[in-house]
């Protein structure tokens, strides 16, 4: 009995030292938490996914808390009502969220371009980019295999004619797809816009044209007729400033090949 005591009192004796250490470190080493954080973080929904700019809900609360430039109204999934709440907690005045829904800049269903190899591998587009850039003649374009659509947490992009679409009704804008597809063809857009381009194919126009009928041909010309400065080609695609576009359409109307809608 005794030679048990003798080799358990030293444990305990030892387990109750390491537990007043860690007590005394836990209070002197203990990083204060800014008392609006829980306030401040009750208010976003939890998606933490990246659309404000920040890591996560976390992330943005923590920004929110201890600088006071930075904007109340860059949660998109969470919208106006989360805006709303967040400038009642931090007392600033409350801004409007623009409405944004995910895009996938390509055009090249089925009808438009062809496959260049038959792919018999893993049906994931990362995969299918690995070998030779995809099944697609356009290495630019869609892979067709849904990892958008797998990413998405509702359930608002499918796969149509070979290309994903998104179902503007169910996307809240979270942007987690634009960071899923490996050809980088989604993007986070005006939910309000009047014109969308159809295309990231940046190779020249002829070449361009015999892999997919639909593809921007670099011709400069909705770049031309645009009013307002707001499209201009870059390296053989065009792309739209939505901070200029007034919507008037005429990009869409002189587009040759039609990639620009309306």
């Amino acid at each position: 009995m005794n030679e048990i005591l003798t080799a358990v009192i030293p444990i305990v004796i030892i387990g109750l030292v390491c537990a007043a250490v860690l007590v005394i470190a836990s209070k002197l080493m203990a990083v204060k938490e800014d008392e609006k954080f829980p306030a401040v973080r009750g208010c976003l929904p939890g998606a933490n996914c990246g659309a404000c700019g920040f890591a996560g809900c976390d992330g943005y609360a923590k920004a929110l808390c201890e600088d006071s430039s930075t904007p109340a109204n860059l949660c998109v999934p969470g919208g106006e009502s989360t805006a709303k709440q967040l400038s009642e907690a931090l007392g600033v005045e409350f801004a409007e969220v623009e409405a944004q829904v995910a895009f996938v800049h390509c055009g090249g269903d089925c009808s438009k371009t062809q496959d260049k190899v038959e792919y018999e591998g893993f049906s994931s587009c990362a995969a299918a980019n690995l070998l030779f850039g995809g099944k697609g003649a356009c290495t630019y374009g869609c892979l067709g295999m849904g990892d958008c659509a797998a990413a998405c947490p509702q359930n608002a992009i499918y796969i149509k004619n070979g290309i994903a679409v998104v179902d503007e009704e169910d996307c809240i804008g979270c942007g987690i797809c634009t960071r899923t597809c490996p050809n980088h063809l989604i993007s986070l857009v005006p939910q309000k816009r009047k014109v969308t381009m159809t295309c990231r194919n940046k190779d020249k126009g002829a070449v361009t044209r015999k892999t997919c009928s639909n593809g921007c041909i670099g011709c400069k010309k909705c770049e031309k007729s645009c009013p307002r400065d707001a499209i201009h080609v870059y390296e053989n695609v065009a792309e739209i400033d939505y901070s200029k576009c007034i919507g008037c359409k005429l990009c869409a109307k002189n587009c040759p090949v039609g990639c620009i809608e309306m």
